[in-house]
């Protein structure tokens, strides 16, 4: 049993003890008892209604640089960051997605401490949205086996991204095909497919909500970026308005961070107006720290991210 569990316990025994207590005394009311300070066993009941976790894109540069290896990432997580839920990107696998051993050494690791595998995000194996039904039926099959590769890591998603060429109707109805054929796959092995807006026309909040709509599928969903809502060079989406429209579709929410002021807060997203958005819309789920900043280091921004996640779970509990 973990100390927290054990203190919340132990807590939790004392306040019914007390409150069994003062119930007996004549006039004693439930007002009297909070105004007491009993009311800490049901503060402490209350759960925050997202938890972290620690997408490996935040390391990129360490893990490009040969630092760090994907092997290593999630034991990393837990004891640089206290992070034990992880998300992957498939660069870092190297290849090894599909050798049996690469796979049953990552999963050791990952069970023998405690952590969670939660998705992997996927890059570089076809578009989805491609509208020639050859590339796009290809890039379907590519991904077979990243979600045959999380189902054995005990991931519950993958994320593939829903780019094609052609105009805004032209590319989502060969996403709405493309998404829907992957997550037929993914709905027999009971593993989410999700789209992230990242770039072009998925960075359109109300495009991609549109493509949700036409695959119809409860294993396809979205992958709401709090920083990836640029459409061209030109072209920037509303990230507040993006996320609400893509909050129905959420299967996790992508916390991107660039920068923080003295205060701790994020420079280019109200993270405060984020989350009450995310809560008022009765999200729940898990929330990946994505940092891809330059003035800070890789874990410094990390750390960073999480102190600000930390924060605002509290305040929002």
């Amino acid at each position: 049993m973990h100390s927290n569990r054990r203190d919340f316990l132990k807590n939790l025994g004392l306040a019914a003890a007390s409150y069994s207590f003062l119930s007996s005394i004549p006039g004693f009311s439930l007002g009297q008892a909070e105004a007491a300070g009993l009311a800490e066993a049901s503060t402490l009941a209350k759960k925050p209604f997202f938890q972290i976790s620690l997408a490996e894109w935040s390391l990129h540069k360490t893990l490009f640089a040969g630092k760090l290896d994907n092997l290593d990432f999630p034991l990393k997580a837990k004891n640089d960051f206290g992070i034990t839920i992880v998300e992957y990107v498939s660069p870092f696998f190297k290849k090894q997605e599909k050798d049996p051993n690469y796979l049953k050494e990552l999963k050791k690791r990952t069970d023998d401490n405690g952590i969670t595998n939660h998705l992997i995000m996927v890059d570089g194996e076809g578009n989805l949205g491609d509208t020639d039904a050859a590339k796009r039926m290809q890039a379907v099959e590519n991904h077979y086996k990243w979600i045959d590769a999380a189902k054995y890591l005990g991931c519950k998603t993958i994320r593939v991204n829903a780019a094609g060429r052609g105009t805004a109707e032209e590319v989502q109805k060969a996403a709405i095909e493309g998404l829907g054929k992957l997550s037929e796959y993914g709905q027999k092995n009971k593993i989410n497919v999700i789209v992230e807006n990242h770039g072009g026309y998925s960075s359109n909040g109300a495009w991609l909500a549109g493509v949700m709509k036409g695959v119809n599928n409860k294993y396809c969903g979205t992958l709401p970026d709090f920083g990836n809502f640029k459409i061209s060079a030109t072209e920037n989406y509303d990230r507040y308005k993006g996320v609400q429209e893509l909050l129905p579709y959420a299967k996790g929410i992508s916390a991107k961070s660039h920068d923080f002021d003295a205060s701790g807060n994020e420079t280019g997203t109200d993270y405060q107006r984020m989350f009450k958005m995310i809560k008022a819309a009765g999200w729940k789920g898990i929330v990946g720290i994505e940092y891809e900043g330059s003035r800070l280091g890789e874990e410094e921004g990390i750390r960073a991210t999480k102190a600000l996640l930390d924060r605002i779970q509290q305040e929002m509990v």
